[in-house]
């Protein structure tokens, strides 16, 4: 038998330590820097009366670029209302105290998220506000009951007005001379 000696063993060492540094980033780049060493935050509050699938850590846009994430929910004992926490990167700082934050979903069925839509105001938010303007996640099993019983969109007198019975005949004319 003969060694391969220490030039492989050696290889096949780096090749397993590469893969495993590997592993070990793409471990951190899919938890989006919240690993415990992200960088500074600042918290902002909204309130919404459904968030629909939306969980903490769901990411938190601005035209579809992740600027921060949720950090907490919470329920309202006095308006039932639901008490997101957003934690805000401190790179984003400028955000106009009129914007208006919806949830939403990646997709047909991807994640929720909530999205904000800057507003036009000079002013800007202080850490610990709360924004004014929100809307609600469309629960979309909701929408499509309320399609598919209300008659496919039309209500049913408009649907008869439209096209007549088969059994109405249609009234007499007179001859022409």
């Amino acid at each position: 038998m003969t060694s391969r000696g220490p030039r492989l063993e050696f290889a096949v060492g780096a090749f397993l330590l590469l893969a495993l540094a590997s592993m070990l980033v793409l471990a951190v780049a899919s938890t989006n820097g919240r690993f415990g060493f992200a960088g500074d935050t600042y918290e902002l509050t909204a309130r919404f009366t459904n968030l629909g699938q939306l969980r903490p850590n769901a990411p938190v846009k601005v035209g579809g670029v992740t600027i921060g994430h949720v950090a907490g929910i919470d329920l309202d004992p006095v308006k039932f209302d639901t008490i997101v926490t957003l934690a805000i990167d401190s790179r984003f700082n400028e955000i106009p105290i009129d914007t208006s934050a919806q949830i939403l979903t990646g997709g047909l069925l991807g994640e929720s998220y909530v999205g904000l839509l800057p507003g036009g105001d000079m002013e800007v938010f202080q850490p610990g506000e709360e924004l004014v303007y929100t809307q609600p996640a469309v629960d979309l099993m909701q929408m499509v009951g309320k399609y598919m019983f209300s008659g496919g969109g039309e209500d049913g007198a408009g649907a008869r007005a439209a096209a007549p019975d088969a059994n109405d005949t249609p009234p007499p004319t007179e001859p022409t001379p």
